[in-house]
């Protein structure tokens, strides 16, 4: 959607939704999560209305109400709705930036999914973590579970699980121990999938592990050291992959006087 401007030779303001959401466990919600069931407190219950529909409203309806005031836009404003941010937006925003609709957009700001705020307190966030999924393959020696198999699979996995969460309760500690740290300045890692095993007496020979890992931009340059010398210290046999790798140590400048659509939004939020 393309809201022009009265300088079309100007760079664009691009706001950006995304429309995919996770899988939902039913039996788990007070309302059917499809349903956008509003109680009496105007509240609407539906998966994906904070991740990120509420954002997407929002856009909509400052542009509705601004447009009906009669404001006119210097620049062009463009909004786009885009699928597979949850699997990392290759299929989706990583296709149209590719795409010459997009470069001929000539966006010079982009804002994206950001928190709802029931509070007066405006909340920006001008940098993010890298998302780093993290396939694991252990391999270890099968046998009969009535028997102490030596180099096998489930006591390697401990070890991983031992460094990744061990790590994880680091993390978790440094932000809770210093209020002046936030979410996005530490690092993630939680354990999401394994899978392994073909029945109860029999020590499995290979066992796959899943880790959801946002490194947070100071360790970028070391998390995959760190994971590389945890999986060495488990043991042989056990390789990695990750995939969807888009690495985001750069973050936007909010430095008064040395960026000017950062100038232009502190403006406006301090006379708001």
């Amino acid at each position: 959607m393309t809201l022009p401007g009265q300088d079309r030779s100007l760079q664009t303001l691009l706001l950006n939704s995304h429309t995919d959401v996770v899988p939902v466990f039913p039996e788990f919600w007070k309302y059917e999560p499809f349903s956008a069931h509003k109680d009496e407190n105007g509240d609407i219950y539906g998966r994906g209305t904070q991740d990120m529909k509420c954002v997407g409203i929002m856009y909509l309806e400052a542009l509705k109400r601004l447009k009906k005031a009669g404001h006119k836009f210097l620049r062009t404003i463009h909004l786009t709705f885009v699928p597979e941010e949850e699997l990392g937006g290759t299929e989706g925003m990583g296709q149209l930036v590719k795409m010459d609709v997009f470069k001929n957009m000539n966006i010079g700001l982009a804002l994206d999914e950001g928190y709802a705020n029931t509070s007066d307190k405006m909340e920006l966030f001008y940098g993010q973590r890298t998302p780093f999924p993290i396939y694991i393959r252990i391999q270890g020696q099968p046998g009969h579970g009535s028997q102490f198999i030596p180099n096998n699979a489930g006591e390697k996995l401990r070890l991983v699980i031992n460094s990744v969460l061990g790590y994880r309760n680091e993390q978790e500690r440094k932000l809770r121990e210093n209020p002046e740290l936030h979410l996005g300045d530490v690092t993630t890692v939680n354990l999401t999938v394994v899978e392994g095993g073909v029945q109860t007496n029999v020590l499995p020979a290979e066992i796959k592990v899943t880790i959801d890992a946002r490194v947070a931009p100071s360790d970028v340059g070391t998390f995959e050291a760190k994971l590389q010398g945890w999986l060495k210290a488990a043991g042989d046999g056990i390789t990695y992959e990750a995939r969807e790798l888009c690495v985001l140590k750069e973050q936007t400048c909010v430095d008064d006087g040395k960026n000017p659509w950062w100038d232009a939004f502190s403006a406006a939020c301090k006379k708001e």
